[in-house]
């Protein structure tokens, strides 16, 4: 090795990239980077394996599949059309949005400019946001009727929390309080998810949507199966301005739920909200989540639900790490309770 070259080691390489360890493994893992080995085995990253993760992280940000990628780095390029031409559609959005923004203020200057004062509401709607929204309501059973409020959103919002904890009657009443926000429940799946068939065959251009999501999905590593179709439905359906999703990973193998969670990051922090009712370590990964996500944990004992910081030794972090678990957990216990023999009398 040439003595004058930085050689880095997984974790220092993912830090310099701005990726998790987990994510630069799964590129080693799906062939999209290989790392060099020092003289005792250890993988290193050295210049020019840097300089390939770096096209791999970039072209992750345009929001490429796995398989995506990997056609892009052998030499087949056409598929990073239509990615940067979304990618040059959110940027002009983005410049409309800050233009009226930047407009706004002018007109705000110049009537202060002649001595008047703003009207009321306009210094609000000039920095309002979807995050800015704050909402307090009175929970219902099984808490006490204590006032919940609901802070800024986040585009990923998860709730968790024991079963019978009430997390499902919370995210109930967040689709009833919330503006223009839905509730997809469980029932997507009935009748091997024949709304959702019958659905697709009424809307060419939410079809289209599913599959474009699907083909994505599958270059990630997702299984196709009629779960997943149904919840993608919900998720590209363009009815609701927020939406509350209660059993997210049913009928969904780990996987496919990777591939899901990493689809709705990269929508973006300009997406619409989605609030994810789980108990899946697949769907809420505390190690991967970043400032645009939040988690309310419902406590055991019907405390009001709170905040939970992702990060070690912050209120209720523990709780939520022992609360969820990975797929193949959730599969095996599916459906059991805890259970106590009655105590017999002396």
């Amino acid at each position: 090795m040439n003595s004058s070259t930085r050689f880095f080691s997984p974790s220092e390489a993912a830090r310099h990239l701005g990726v998790s360890a987990k994510a630069l493994r799964l590129y080693e893992q799906r062939g999209l980077v290989a790392p060099g080995r020092t003289a005792a085995g250890w993988r290193t990253f050295g210049a020019s394996e840097m300089a390939r993760a770096a096209e791999v992280v970039a072209l992750r940000s345009l929001g490429l599949s796995l398989a995506e990628v990997a056609r892009v780095l052998s030499g087949e390029a056409n598929c990073l059309e239509p990615a940067l031409a979304a990618h040059q559609a959110t940027l002009e959005g983005r410049i409309r949005e800050l233009a009226g923004t930047a407009e706004a203020v002018r007109k705000i200057r110049a009537d202060l400019s002649r001595g008047n004062a703003p009207e009321p509401g306009d210094l609000p709607r000039l920095l309002a946001s979807a995050k800015a929204l704050r909402i307090a309501f009175e929970l219902p059973w099984p808490w006490g009727g204590e006032l919940f409020e609901l802070g800024g959103l986040g585009h990923l919002n998860y709730v968790t929390g024991p079963l019978g904890s009430g997390k499902t009657r919370l995210a109930l009443c967040l689709a009833e309080t919330l503006p223009g926000a839905a509730f997809l429940g469980p029932e997507r799946l009935a009748d091997g998810c024949a709304a959702a068939r019958a659905e697709l065959e009424a809307d060419a251009a939410l079809r289209s949507r599913v599959e474009r999501a699907l083909d994505w999905l599958v270059g990630e590593g997702a299984s196709r199966s009629d779960a997943l179709a149904a919840l993608l439905v919900g998720l590209e359906s363009d009815r609701a301005a927020i939406l509350v999703v209660d059993l997210v990973e049913k009928g969904l193998d780990q996987p496919t739920q990777e591939a899901l969670m990493a689809h709705l990051r990269r929508r973006g922090d300009g997406a619409r909200p989605l609030f994810l009712l789980t108990r899946s370590s697949a769907i809420l990964d505390l190690a991967a989540m970043d400032g645009g996500e939040t988690i309310i944990f419902c406590p055991a004992n019907h405390s009001p639900p709170l905040y939970v910081v992702p990060h070690p030794g912050s209120p209720g972090f523990e709780a939520v790490a022992t609360c969820i678990a990975s797929p193949e957990v959730r599969a095996r216990t599916e459906g059991m309770i805890a259970w106590r023999p009655a105590s017999t009398g002396s």
